[in-house]
């Protein structure tokens, strides 16, 4: 370890294994600056070269690297990239940071925006698919553009900030449906806004009577700490109940620092959920998402899911099988505290939302006995309640029959299928209809 000159220099961790750059592509910091997220911001790895001076990256890496930084920008801030070891090249902070040639030959494969937010999205920036709620993107800007981001489709449109024009459009959306109960506010990263903004956006939304629930979804805890100040706090706690989501994919990101500003807002009354995204070669593994969600509830952060990588155009690389994922739940439980399993979960494509996958315990279902396994394979009969001749509960309207034709699905003829009355794609044609010109 190297520091700057200086009693109060911050440490900085030098590239192993190969040649020490001459200076670190920012300036010297005193540990008040580096502690500033304003700082930290201002001097973020925005460039090839920049990488190349601290990284030791070849003249031929440096072009190919400059071609996928055409299509997808790279922002990096110091503190994040101080975690990692240079001497590693399959390093978990590296990998998720810096750009691959990988994102560029895998441009073949996935989609700009598999989960079709654009398609339920009645106005610019959002996005309604469930009945009540509806999810804001009031930013373009992060403090770091993660490798494996599922919109990196908006870093190509700049790192503006929704105009108040715009978001005025989004909060009467809100407004006339009195259905949405819950609203995500999210980007880009919502708190790398300016702290004044980001109170205009949740006064607004906390004047609608019918939005009871705010949730944040940042990866500020994990890449920018600092940035959880004591303003930002006040400012959170004054519009509760605010939840805040964020990203914690490996234990070496859980540091001293994210402690910290995961502890403040917890201080503030703000709760903190992680979702973290499962992703090959860097957390594909169950000893590493155990060892992080132990350290996530050391943190008092509550592991909530476990994502499927998207099937984002130029992420093929990072993502795994499903089975890798159930094998992973199914090591998980009953080998760790139930609080530190998370709900592993896959973002269909079409826009169908989140599906909820785990391994199967349950054998066989009979009317008297059903047959059960546990963690350990040891298989148990159950006995059922006898049926008592009450009728059960029933929805005042009856579900749409059943239809015949998944072996369509299996065959690859059609990608869903979707019951006739669906409420999502009503709104979908009845916004097309009214986007069609007249005849």
């Amino acid at each position: 370890m190297e520091t700057h000159p200086g009693d109060d220099a911050v440490p900085l961790k030098r590239p192993k294994g190969r040649a020490a750059p001459e200076s670190l592509p920012w300036p010297q910091a005193t540990r008040e600056q580096w502690n500033d997220y304003r700082w930290q911001l201002s001097n973020r790895i925005t460039s090839v070269d920049d990488l190349a001076g601290l990284c030791g990256i070849s003249a031929e890496e440096t072009r190919l690297l400059s071609r996928v930084t055409d299509l997808y920008r790279i922002g990096i801030t110091p503190y994040y990239l101080s975690l990692a070891r240079f001497d590693d090249p399959d390093d978990p902070i590296l990998r998720q940071a810096v750009p691959s040639a990988e994102e560029c030959f895998g441009a073949e494969s996935g989609e700009d925006d598999p989960l079709e937010e654009e398609k339920d999205m009645p106005v610019p920036g959002l996005t309604h698919r469930y009945p009540d709620r509806c999810l804001l993107v009031v930013t373009n800007f992060c403090s770091m553009y993660c490798r494996h981001c599922t919109r990196k489709r908006i870093w190509a449109m700049g790192e503006a900030a929704k105009t108040e024009f715009e978001l005025s459009k989004m909060f009467a959306y809100v407004k006339r449906h009195e259905e949405i109960r819950d609203v995500i506010i999210s980007g880009g990263d919502p708190l790398t806004l300016p702290t004044e903004r980001l109170e205009y956006i949740l006064k607004n939304l906390r004047k609608i009577p019918h939005v009871e629930i705010l949730r944040i979804g940042t990866r500020v805890p994990v890449v920018l700490p600092m940035r959880i100040d004591d303003e930002l706090c006040s400012v959170l706690s004054k519009y509760g109940p605010v939840w805040v989501n964020t990203q914690f994919n490996h234990p070496r990101e859980v540091t001293p620092e994210a402690r910290q500003a995961c502890d403040r807002l917890l201080r503030a009354g703000v709760p903190v959920n992680n979702q973290t995204v499962l992703l090959k070669g860097i957390n594909d593994h169950a000893e590493i998402i155990r060892k992080l969600n132990t350290e996530l509830l050391k943190a008092k952060v509550r592991p909530y899911y476990l994502f499927q990588c998207d099937m984002v155009r130029g992420l093929s690389h990072f993502r795994t099988r499903l089975s890798k994922g159930i094998g992973i739940m199914e090591a998980l439980r009953g080998h760790t505290s139930g609080l530190a399993i998370p709900s592993y979960v896959v973002d269909v494509p079409g826009g169908g939302g989140k599906i909820p996958l785990m391994p199967n315990y349950i054998l066989s279902i009979g009317e008297e006995r059903t047959v059960l396994r546990n963690y350990e394979g040891i298989i148990v009969s159950y006995e059922e309640s006898p049926d008592d001749g009450r009728p059960s509960a029933r929805p005042e309207t009856a579900p749409a029959a059943p239809r015949n034709d998944v072996y369509r699905l299996l065959t690859g003829e059609v990608r869903a299928l979707i019951p006739a009355g669906n409420e999502r794609m009503a709104r979908r044609k009845r916004r097309c209809e009214s986007a069609s010109p007249t005849t």
